[in-house]
């Protein structure tokens, strides 16, 4: 009797872990297919913004977002972003029901990270752009451009805000694309068992 319950508990144990496996995994897969599906609308959102922001005044003339590199780089990041964003999307969702590989894996996490820090790097040069245009910088001759384009840099701090909001989901999609790498391979075997002892080598006398 005593083994039949030890049995049935065990069983119990396992259906347990298994139901909590499956329920992480189910997690973990709805929060991948948000992360790759919202960066995509909100750097679209970004790029038409930018795309779009130019002001011209009849005292100051006229400033378009092509006049910056930084704000051009945004744009082009953008860009990739969103089309990466789809791409991965429907990739991800055809490859759902197939068993996962290792290189699936491992490709995921590389460009994963390749976007995250492009995204990163998008904000961050136009964050410093509209400090610059806020505040200006007579060390580099750089005027209060904002005073002059309002609407201008509302419009670009928007976009930038989009950015650095689809650069935030990046960053969540990293840490879930290396969850997904790294709990792929097994756990590491200890050297030594609990109370192993290591065996004495013998030396020439």
């Amino acid at each position: 009797m005593a083994t039949v319950s030890e049995s049935s508990e065990k069983k119990v144990a396992v259906e347990g872990d298994a139901a909590e496996g499956s329920q992480l995994v189910g997690a973990v897969k709805t929060a991948e297919t948000v992360l790759r599906v919202l960066p995509m609308g909100l750097c679209v959102a970004a790029m038409a913004v930018m795309l779009t922001n130019s002001q011209s005044t009849d005292d100051y003339g006229a400033v378009t977002y092509s006049d910056l590199s930084g704000f051009r780089y945004l744009v082009y990041a953008d860009g990739v972003c969103a089309a990466y964003s789809l791409l991965s999307a429907f990739y991800t969702a055809a490859t759902s029901r197939c068993p996962s590989t290792l290189r699936r894996a491992w490709t995921l996490f590389f460009f994963d990270q390749v976007l995250t820090y492009v995204v990163l790097a998008a904000g961050a040069v136009a964050a410093e752009i509209l400090y610059l245009a806020r505040n200006g910088d007579e060390r580099v001759t750089w005027s209060r451009v904002c005073g002059m384009f309002g609407g201008f840099c509302s419009r670009a701090t928007a976009s930038a805000g989009a950015t650095f909001a689809a650069a935030a989901c990046y960053v969540g999609l990293s840490l879930v694309s290396s969850y997904r790498l790294f709990s792929a391979y097994s756990a590491p075997i200890p050297f030594l068992s609990k109370g192993g002892e290591v065996a004495a080598l013998p030396f020439p006398g």
